[in-house]
């Protein structure tokens, strides 16, 4: 359990070391655990979580695909009321399947673009 949890902060590491988010292009970063998903919109620059959604802000009974989508679409919504429109993707070291995959489709969807 450990050495794949090791893995994934090495994924991750790799892929922070090449991209980094701004003001008017924030990094959108997930973390899922196995309960839970979250994204944050970050600027890098200034180290300051700009907006962030959470599976308990939706408020429905679904499956977790379905959940992370809806926070995909959440994020986005408050994205565009703050005026971003462009995001860079930080998967976080997970797969790109699953739950960061509908949360990123979501956020799509909702009018992100990245």
């Amino acid at each position: 359990m450990l050495e794949k949890q090791q893995k994934r902060v090495k994924r991750h590491k790799k892929i922070r070391a090449r991209i980094k988010g701004t003001k008017t292009v924030p990094r959108l970063s997930v973390f899922r655990s196995n309960k839970h998903i979250y994204a944050q919109l970050i600027d890098d620059e200034k180290g300051k979580i700009l907006i962030t959604a959470k599976d308990n802000d939706v408020k429905k009974k679904a499956e977790k695909t379905v959940i992370a989508r809806e926070i995909g679409k959440l994020i986005a919504e408050k994205a565009l009321e703050k005026k971003i429109k462009k995001i860079i993707f930080d998967r976080g070291g997970f797969k790109y399947h699953g739950r960061v995959k509908a949360l990123a489709e979501g956020a799509r969807e909702g009018g992100l673009q990245f």
